[in-house]
């Protein structure tokens, strides 16, 4: 009896640490939340540092960081002082840690070396990596990858042919399609009725 209460025991403990650990990695991922001109790698941002201007975007809010006055102001656009800024060319740090802007000091420091840097950093928007799909503004926004299976009879015996990379637009009536947008469905129906024709 006290090794089946044990067992138990030790079962709800294991139960609920994997529940914990779901619940803690769900809270970690923001893929979704992050903007397209942020560079890819990174499944939970809180902030990006611009060194280039000194200010932060904070990604939860969708707002930028920046000193006026001696005041860090809190806004949903960069101020026209800004307005030759390029977010999708300048250099980016993920900071993943609170209220960075109150270490500002450590920060320009640190990355004073990023300041007009001439190498590129690969963005959310021009990767093809299919996680980045969620992110309102990437060219494939709200895509899902899909196995789109042919089956094509050679020489009475059918072969299973499995294409790869193909997209099905989340609003097309659950139709795949082709990477030129056609229906497969037709282009299927029509070599179908081709191979009918034959017999």
């Amino acid at each position: 009896m006290k090794k089946l209460f044990l067992f138990a025991a030790v079962l709800m403990v294991s139960l609920f640490s994997i529940n914990n650990a779901k619940a803690q990695v769900s809270l970690n991922i923001n893929i979704g939340s992050q903007p397209v001109w942020g560079p890819t790698g990174y499944n939970h941002v809180d902030y990006y540092y611009f060194p280039d201007i000194d200010a932060y975007y904070y990604v939860p809010s969708g707002q930028y960081i920046y000193s006026n006055g001696g005041r860090w102001v809190w806004v949903n656009s960069l101020p026209a002082q800004y307005r030759n800024f390029d977010l999708y060319r300048a250099y980016k740090v993920v900071i993943n840690e609170p209220k960075p802007y109150l270490r500002n000091n450590v920060y320009v420091t640190r990355y004073s070396k990023y300041k007009n840097y001439g190498g590129r950093q690969s963005i959310i928007r021009d990767s093809r990596d299919t996680k980045y799909y969620v992110v309102k503004g990437h060219p494939n926004y709200n895509q899902r990858p899909t196995r789109n299976v042919t089956v094509v009879r050679n020489n009475n015996r059918p072969s299973r042919i499995v294409q790869r990379n193909v997209t099905k637009p989340a609003q097309n009536n659950g139709r795949p399609q082709d990477n030129n947008g056609r229906d497969n469905r037709s282009e299927r129906n029509n070599g179908q009725s081709r191979g009918n024709e034959r017999h």
